[in-house]
């Protein structure tokens, strides 16, 4: 058996870096302090209280339980965060035995599917918000095992913005609506979360993701999912091995433009959510393949980071990804509310063969959530609302509680006993939960371990891994974003942390901005930033899977557009399993250049462009004149060229693509014939013509 040996730390760290404004904001004489709710001075607001700087978090920590659980009861009966969010059912399957690294019942038998339901959420909004705001997207996954339930509960970007759950309800108050105005709803684009992070340079990784494409997704059938934690795997033997977990989407990732996602907030508030139903109902099930990067105890102390620290990520050079199976999401809700809504997932749920790190973020939120919903979900039996139950049985001694449905018989519901009738639960040593034996030695302590103190490496390395398009995406983001905190100080000192980043992003910004360089904050780094070798698999267009899979086609048709072509064109689509949508100049229909009345999905004004991931055009020559004045069809295929899309047009359309003021390029397709029809599909398939981006933005 490995007994749990902590990775060795890495060279001593600087202290924390020292900011303009002091990150840990101490009172001085005269000064309010801040306390509990009971009136207690505290001395750390940064840290929880931990054995050892490496420790795990101690249950004695009442500071820290009083800020969570205040904060887990502070909306009722909405989450407090990832409050919407769009669910599924389905199934996991593994591809083979993972018996050498875990002992976890689902993961034994390729043969074995394991029900499951899926949640897909943003963080910062409400239940009412819109589906496409620029935002982190939880990842929840229920899987509902022989064993019990296993909640993997995590998100679409694999590293978080603290490193401590002691900072948890800051981060969220800070990015929420600023409590005195109400406002602005699931945006981070304001003061108080620029203040915060401006403060936190741990952020400064997490914030590069949050500013790239990855928030601004495609599809939730189209993102990856991360643990973000470090969990462990254990054997039947009781071997230990350090894991992270992926999902990766079969038919991969793919994100929306900026100016795409706020006209898609506003034609359709619900893209995502209806997207996801839609494809499940027409039997497109989205699918994910789960995977783990697999860490020796020995290979964690060879890392030049810290395993624990849930600002770092381990590059898939570094160590692969091996896949386990593939979840496959086939059934859509029959109620939102009591599947939806009602789901309660708690990283508390594992199963045998899985366990925890010590990690402080993980080790808060194993608190955290099973507090939030003994208020969002009406005490303790959450567990028998139908979505939550487990599929196994299950029995103890626990009973009554607010909302007990079950009518438990019998006088003894306590253990041991001698007057319990047979079978009455008992402990299994065989084949029970346990705990994996870890060493814990040091003081109880409220400090940050020095070998999580390097936060600008990573951000450097996340950001020069990207595409020149996705870092172009990431400036426009962060001066779109720090453009709306009306304080210079802020901005000055935003600018002084990508100062440590790249030089190049912080003059970028700088000059969208109107900010001279020079004016930046000067941020002295508690560690001197490395430069790390790029990580490809980080990008997003650099793994482009060149695929109309799972993509959806708009075609704009009008009276006495060719039959022929659109026959042809959708039996292309089909072909390549991508979904197609007709839109008419009107609801009730064109009638084809056969004499047949096309029923379109919407109408012009109905189903904009940008709901498309490619775009054809077949018109009639007699129907030009009107479509040329009107603004629906111009702004149809404006948008559709300036989000960088494929277009197909049938010859007689020219005239609508010059009032457009579409240039014609290699993404613009006339459809004179089936081999064109061949070669636009070959090209659509390509993805977006980034290279016509440069002449149509710039950032800022």
């Amino acid at each position: 058996m490995a007994s749990k040996k902590s990775p060795p730390s890495p060279p001593a760290a600087a202290p924390s870096p020292k900011l303009p404004a002091e990150t840990h904001q101490t009172a001085v004489e005269g000064e309010q302090h801040l306390t509990t709710n009971h009136g207690l001075p505290i001395s750390d607001n940064q840290n929880s209280l931990k054995s050892g700087v490496r420790g795990a978090v101690l249950l004695e920590d009442f500071i820290l339980r009083e800020k969570i659980t205040h904060f887990d009861h502070e909306r009722i009966p909405e989450r407090i965060v990832h409050a919407r969010g769009s669910g599924a059912h389905g199934f996991f399957q593994p591809y083979e035995s993972a018996a050498d690294i875990t002992e976890a019942g689902f993961l034994q038998d390729p043969k074995k599917k394991t029900e499951v339901f899926a949640r897909f959420s943003t963080v910062a909004g409400g239940a009412g918000s819109v589906d496409l705001p620029r935002d982190v997207r939880g990842f929840a996954v229920k899987f509902y095992t022989e064993q019990g339930n296993f909640d993997l509960v995590g998100n679409n970007i694999p590293v978080f913005f603290i490193q401590d759950a002691m900072k948890f309800p800051d981060v969220i108050h800070a990015v929420k609506m600023e409590p005195d105005r109400g406002f602005p709803q699931a945006a981070s684009a304001h003061a108080t979360f620029w203040d915060f992070i401006s403060l936190t340079p741990e952020s400064m990784h997490m914030i590069m993701w949050a500013m790239s494409d990855r928030a601004i997704p495609r599809s939730l059938r189209m993102i990856e999912g991360f643990g973000v934690h470090t969990f462990r795997f254990i054997t039947a033997e009781g071997m230990s091995r350090f894991v992270k977990f992926h999902w990766r989407p079969t038919i991969g990732s793919a994100a929306v433009v900026w100016d795409e996602a706020i006209k898609i907030s506003g034609a359709d508030p619900d893209f995502h959510r209806r997207d996801l139903w839609e494809a499940i109902e027409r039997g497109d099930f989205p699918e994910w393949e789960l995977g783990v990067q697999v860490i020796e105890e020995s290979q964690a102390a060879e890392l030049d980071f810290d395993l624990l620290d849930p600002t770092k990520l381990i590059p898939e050079e570094i160590i692969p990804i091996r896949m386990l199976g593939k979840m496959v999401l086939n059934r859509n809700p029959d109620n939102h509310f009591a599947e939806t809504e009602q789901v309660a997932y708690c990283p508390s749920h594992i199963v045998p063969g899985i366990g925890f790190s010590d990690d402080p973020l993980l080790q808060g939120r194993l608190f955290s959530y099973l507090d939030t919903q003994l208020s969002r979900l009406g005490g303790p039996n959450f567990h028998q609302i139908p979505v939550n139950a487990p599929r196994c049985p299950f029995a103890n001694n626990q009973r009554d509680g607010l909302r007990q449905m079950q009518v438990h018989k019998g006088r003894v519901a306590y253990e041991p006993s001698q007057i319990s009738p047979p079978g009455a639960p008992r402990e299994c040593p065989v084949h029970g939960f346990r705990t994996h034996p870890e060493t814990e030695t040091g003081e109880k302590i409220r400090k940050r371990s020095e070998t999580f103190a390097d936060h600008y490496s990573q951000a450097r390395l996340f950001f020069r891994s990207m595409t020149p398009p996705e870092q172009n995406h990431i400036a426009s983001a962060l001066a779109f974003e720090l453009a709306k905190v009306e304080v210079v100080k802020i901005r000055e000192l935003m600018l002084g942390h990508l100062g440590h980043i790249d030089a190049d992003l912080q003059q970028t910004v700088a000059d969208a901005l109107g900010m001279p360089v020079k004016n930046s904050a000067k941020v002295q780094p508690a560690v001197s930033p490395r430069d790390l070798a790029p990580s490809p698999s980080l990008s997003l267009i650099g793994k482009d899977p060149h695929t109309l899979k799972g993509r959806k086609a708009g075609i704009l048709i009008t009276d006495g557009a060719d039959a022929g072509q659109l026959a042809a064109l959708q039996a292309a689509f089909k072909k390549e399993k991508a979904a197609v949508e007709l839109i008419a100049p009107k609801i009730g229909g064109a009638t084809t250049s056969d004499g047949t009345l096309v029923e379109p999905h919407h109408s012009l004004s109905g189903g904009p462009s940008v709901f498309f991931d490619t775009v054809v055009i077949l018109a009639s020559e007699a129907a030009m004149g009107d479509l040329v004045r009107e603004a629906a069809a111009v702004n149809w295929v404006r948008d559709a060229f300036g989000h960088l899309k494929v277009i197909g047009y049938s010859p007689e359309a020219v005239p609508l693509l010059e009032a457009a003021g579409v240039e014609l390029d290699d993404g613009t397709i006339a459809l004179d014939g089936a081999k064109a029809i061949k070669g636009y599909v070959t090209t659509a398939k390509g993805g977006r013509r980034w290279e016509r981006e440069p002449s149509l933005r710039s950032i800022g």
